[in-house]
């Protein structure tokens, strides 16, 4: 049988905690109180699925690794689900709106619809929507 998890918890280091919970804020993701502080925020993306924003210092507390400069590289690509073509465009165009960078151009085939942003940080998020079919 294969292992299944719980919960999954994404770590990010942000820069400025409050620029960022506005950020995802303004793309309607909600924050569970009781996992934040001045260190970090726990953004709620999902039942048993949040990303814990984390200020640069706190989050280096957890790795013996240099951080990455997400402006300049990338290490990892976050990608959520959309319930269709319409949400994925509002997400990203919030996005845009609350201060992000388009990451890539839209990707549209007969499997998926996409497009990406970058978050105040530089990490990039993938929204895609796949249709059932």
């Amino acid at each position: 049988m294969a292992r299944k998890v719980k919960d999954v918890f994404i770590n990010l280091p942000v820069k400025d905690l409050q620029k960022s919970v506005d950020f995802f804020s303004a793309l309607g993701f909600g924050f569970n109180d009781e996992m934040t502080d001045e260190n970090a925020s726990c953004m709620i993306i999902g039942d048993h699925m949040y990303v814990m924003l984390l200020v640069e210092p706190f989050f280096q507390k957890f790795t013996k690794k240099q951080l990455t400069d997400s402006a300049a590289s990338t290490e990892v690509i976050v990608a959520i689900s959309a319930d269709s073509k319409a949400e994925v465009d509002e997400m990203v165009e919030k996005a845009i709106e609350a201060g992000g960078a388009v990451s890539n151009d839209k990707m549209d085939d007969e499997y998926m619809y996409g497009w990406s942003f970058q978050d105040l940080d530089g990490h990039l998020w993938e929204v895609v929507y796949m249709p059932e079919s």
